[in-house]
């Protein structure tokens, strides 16, 4: 399959040049069934679990026979804490170790990956010459400033510790490492941010 060429710029917002890059990679009819599935495999996963309910045996209090067994007209009752009575036990609830995890095969997370870039490729990547920055949030105000997203969900996808600085304090941005970043995070953000060294390694990992 022909090479697909996405637009350079620098960090100013002006057009430097292009890059070519595999349409198998970033030029794919997107499956919306397969970045559903890691969606919700991301999702379930991402579940702590914790959620707990206590049984009859747990609820302190108890342990007194609300009234004698026969002859008040009233049904049988041992304890205070059954789970028909108000402030008792719950029978089905929660127990805390509850496993929510799912899992995908690795050609259907591929394919998503795919799918993703594919869909983010088509107008909503901002690919760089290079991504330089000391580290500096106003660095990264300017940068988002010269495309016009300031006000706009954004991804920046880079290994450079001191553009992961540069970005904590940034609203609206977020930070991941090449080869970190799940279907999740490129359809949770509107727009990506990266480096045209970054696509090729993301086109040498998905292949």
């Amino acid at each position: 399959m022909a090479d697909l060429k996405l637009k350079v710029y620098s960090q100013d917002g002006s057009e430097v040049s292009t890059v070519s890059v595999s349409k198998d990679v970033f030029g794919i009819e997107p499956h919306n069934q397969s970045m559903f599935d890691a969606v919700m495999t991301y999702q379930a996963n991402s579940r702590q679990a914790t959620a707990k309910t206590k049984k009859r045996f747990e609820v302190s209090g108890g342990g007194k026979k609300p009234w004698r067994q026969k002859g008040t007209g009233r049904a049988r009752a041992g304890s205070t804490r059954s789970p028909i009575w108000v402030g008792g036990g719950t029978v089905f609830g929660p127990t805390g170790i509850q496993n929510f995890k799912i899992k995908q095969n690795k050609k259907e997370h591929k394919l998503a990956l795919k799918s993703a870039y594919s869909q983010l490729a088509k107008k909503d990547m901002v690919v760089l010459d290079e991504l330089k920055v000391s580290g500096k949030t106003k660095e990264i105000v300017a940068l988002l400033k010269a495309f016009k997203l300031e006000n706009t969900k954004t991804l920046v996808i880079s290994s450079d510790p001191l553009v992961l600085q540069a970005c904590a304090n940034v609203a609206n941005v977020g930070f991941r490492v090449e080869g970190n970043v799940s279907v999740y995070d490129l359809l949770n953000f509107k727009k990506v941010v990266t480096t045209k060294e970054v696509i090729k390694k993301i086109e040498e990992e998905l292949k």
